[in-house]
């Protein structure tokens, strides 16, 4: 969890705090490094957008990874950061569950892990989901629930309903 948020900071630097804002757009897993003080860091970024600071998103060839491309962006090219918001949620995902973005394991229906991540929630089958060793050490259920509901809002189909990155590092 340490991890994912110091990514978190990372990639809420870059669409807050740097000039001009820098979207990621390939957020995933392999993309999070960890240094020899094991602390996070935020790597490859061939595929990252500039963005001007007065605009909010930009019409773009889509580039990302599958599974961890934000379906609005994958529909409409356009590019915003709640794109990044997206495919963090689908990274936090695959941490709780350790299961990865796409798998044939799963029913037709549940090939996407954030699909198959929503559907269970909904259907109160979150902790059934849930890496079992996560479960085990976590002091409290309720927090397991929290960063679930935080995966929820970040995988919400509609980037204007997504947090911003900065408010998912609060």
């Amino acid at each position: 969890v340490r991890l994912a948020m110091e990514a978190a900071h990372a990639l809420a630097y870059l669409q807050s705090a740097a000039s001009p804002p820098i979207i990621h757009r390939d957020v995933k897993s392999s993309n999070i490094l960890i240094n020899d003080s094991f602390n996070a860091k935020i790597s490859d970024f061939g595929a990252s957008r500039l963005i001007d600071i007065d605009q909010t998103q930009v019409t773009t060839v889509v580039l990302g990874t599958r599974g961890y491309l934000d379906p609005e962006y994958f529909e409409t090219s356009l590019l915003t950061e709640k794109s990044d918001v997206y495919s963090f949620g689908v990274l936090l995902a695959e941490l709780l569950t350790r299961q990865p973005p796409l798998s044939l394991e799963r029913k037709p229906e549940e090939i996407n892990l954030a699909t198959y991540f929503l559907k269970a929630i909904k259907e109160g089958r979150l902790l059934e989901i849930l890496d079992p060793a996560l479960v085990s050490e976590a002091s409290d259920e309720e927090q397991l629930f929290d960063v679930a509901k935080l995966v929820m809002d970040c995988l919400r189909a509609k980037g204007e309903y997504r947090p911003a990155m900065r408010e998912v590092t609060a």
